[in-house]
Parts: C-alpha cells; structure tokens; sequence
C-alpha cells in the first residue's frame, strides 16, 4: 500500500481518536428546499435545513462530543467556498480538505484519510457525513464511542453504525448483520448488503434484524487505507504519491474515475468490517423534501417544505 512503518517523526500514538465529517457533496435532491431556505444554490450541509443552525454545525457539534476541536477534520469541495468559509473558519488550514472537484465519496474519503495519516499515522477516525439528522445525539455518539473501543481491540475492522429500520425505506442501503464477532461483543460480522431493495424485500429484510447503513464509521486510518486500495487500486495510486501537495493533487484530481465508497469498497470488503447496532435513536439522510418533513421542528418547516416539493 505505500503507507507502512511505524509513524516514527509524526505525531499521532495508538488511542488518538480523530473526527472526519464530509461535506463534499453537491446534495442537488435536496436543492428546491434549500433555494427556499436561502435563495442560492449552496448544497444542504451548508443550510439551516432544521432551523437554527447549518446541517455541517450540527455534525461538528455532534462529533465533538467524543473528539477534541483540534483532532477534527472536514473535507469539502471547491466550488462551494463561499459557503464552508465562514462555517470553518475556527478549523485550522490542514483539517479543511479541500477536493478541487467532487469525483464520488471513495476519493472524499480517499483524500482525506491520506491526509490524516501525514498528521496521525497511528490514529482511529470516526467518519460522519454532514447532513444526516439523529434524534439522540447523546446516545448516538455514545455508540459512536463505542465503536472507537472495539476497534482498539480489533484494528483490523472498520466498524459501521447501523441503525434499527423503523420502515421498510427502498431508498437507504441495508446492512445483513452475520455471525457475531465474541461471544461478549455487540460487534457481528457483515454478511451482505442490500442496496436500495424494493419495499417487499426490505420489509423481508427488516423482519430478519437487518439494519440501515448510517454511513457512519470507525475505524484505523491504515485500515481505510488498505481497504481502498484493495478496491480501487488505480484511484489509490493516483491519489498516494501526490497528497498533500496542492498543485499536484489539483492536476491529477479531474481524471480520477469517480467511484462510490459504499458500493465500490465496502460491498467487495465485507471481511474488513464489523456492524454495531444503535438502539433507541432514529436516524435520516435528509435526502428528500418528506424526509425533512419527517424529522424538522420548526413553525414553518411544513410550508417551506411543501414549497420545495413542488418546486
């Protein structure tokens, strides 16, 4: 893979946890809303789609509860500079990665993980997209930390977050828990996933305790890593040799093929990952107009929401 040895000449010792939150996503599904919320284009991460504040605040919020300011890390796009500067500006100019373009979430993911292992070789990152919604921050980022435990033990697995279906929802990715990892542990093994699966099969699936794939995730950086470059070998190489060196990234970054982490690494690297299920906390991508209707609060959520439906 290129990125072996022990870290010597960096910091970042076994145990240190890091937060990655991605925001590299041009979220158009969600585009009517949020022209209705803010009257441009900017992608819904950058919005107050819950009332008060922005999707990408909440996530910071959410991951700090587990990792401290200075270990977190947000990858962005380039077009969407006027929207993430101001949000970001607290962050120091390493932990705001910045894609020159949006190529899938292998690469968002890719980026920068390649730049966390400059700054902390032997460090554990919980990844978490930036505009999912959680009805229990607590409890949710008390699995999350969780998780960060499991892996001290088993740095081999990247662990997922499943959520408990409360639906039989076509439109998430569905994880197939398999036999469990200890007899003691919550960790269980990955025995398929099933994306997108038509209603009749995902009411199957839900009935046999199978879980939404939050997306969210723990796991080595080396494990990442080596995961992606099993998988997408070439996207892996055209990446490696040229982070963190911005020119060079921005020449290389136009012809990488775009390639999608769930499908194209997690699906083929199911013996890399463990599932984690989470209790008591129900979960949205956000990902439509009758989603944000599902979950958000405020009085005129239901107009604005309704607006951005017919839109």
């Amino acid at each position: 893979m290129g990125r072996g040895g022990n870290g010597a000449g960096r910091s970042g010792g076994i145990g240190e946890r890091w937060g990655l939150v991605l925001a590299g996503d041009d979220a158009t599904r969600l585009r009517p809303l949020t022209r209705q919320l803010t009257g441009d284009d900017r992608p819904k991460q950058f919005c107050p789609v819950m009332g008060g504040r922005t999707l990408i605040e909440e996530t910071w919020r959410r991951i700090s509860r587990v990792i401290s300011a200075e270990h977190g890390m947000v990858v962005v796009t380039a077009h969407h500079e006027p929207y993430y500067t101001p949000l970001l500006a607290r962050l120091r100019p390493a932990h705001v990665v910045v894609q020159p373009e949006n190529r899938g979430t292998a690469a968002g993911i890719l980026y920068p993980m390649l730049r966390l292992w400059s700054l902390a070789p032997a460090a554990t990152v919980a990844v978490l997209p930036s505009d999912h919604h959680f009805s229990d921050d607590m409890r949710f980022m008390a699995r999350v930390e969780a998780a960060f435990d499991a892996v001290a033990s088993c740095r081999e697995r990247v662990v997922l977050l499943g959520m408990i279906p409360d639906t039989p929802e076509s439109d998430y990715g569905w994880i197939e828990p398999g036999e469990p990892l200890t007899s003691a542990s919550e960790l269980s093994r990955v025995s398929r996933f099933w994306e997108k699966p038509p209603v009749e099969l995902a009411e199957t699936l839900r009935a046999r305790g199978c879980l939404w794939n939050s997306f969210v995730m723990v796991g080595a950086v080396e494990t990442f890593l080596a995961a992606i470059a099993c998988a997408l070998p070439a996207l892996y190489g055209a990446l490696e040799n040229v982070v963190p060196e911005r020119e060079a990234v921005e020449a290389v970054y136009g012809a990488l093929p775009a390639a999608d982490f769930s499908s194209d690494v997690l699906t083929p690297g199911a013996e890399r990952l463990a599932v984690m299920p989470v209790p008591g906390v129900t979960w949205s991508d956000l990902g439509s107009p009758d989603r944000v209707l599902r979950v958000c609060r405020p009085p005129d959520a239901l107009e604005l929401v309704g607006a951005g439906a017919a839109a």
